[in-house]
């Protein structure tokens, strides 16, 4: 996954979500936005067919599709989301992610 794009203030500041990220051929790339104690928010743009192999958090995190299609794999129950589209993936329940084609989504997670 690169992540290696410098922080950026956006603060105050409108800012347009599906161009805050760009896509790159067969890798994932990430943006944290928002990074506190509290939680976190982090935009996400995937290759096609890319993705995320199952794994579990500590804590509840919501996926909101900004472009393109994804489907989440959630304890045994598949998703397929659109842009436009969100779900919640609870804490402790093992989820994956794969790219049905490329797609941008924005990951918030509160930590409690």
């Amino acid at each position: 996954m690169n992540s290696n794009l410098k922080p950026e203030n956006l603060t105050n500041r409108v800012s347009s979500l599906v161009n805050l990220i760009e896509y790159q051929d067969d890798t994932v790339v990430s943006r944290t936005l928002i990074d506190k104690k509290s939680g976190t928010v982090t935009l996400f743009a995937f290759g096609e067919n890319q993705g995320l192999s199952e794994h579990t958090a500590p804590f509840d995190a919501m996926v909101f599709v900004i472009d393109g299609a994804v489907e989440i794999t959630i304890g045994k129950n598949k998703h397929r989301l659109g842009q436009g589209e969100t779900i919640i993936m609870p804490a402790d329940i093992p989820h994956a992610l794969k790219a049905i084609e490329k797609f941008k989504m924005l990951l918030i997670m509160i930590k409690s």
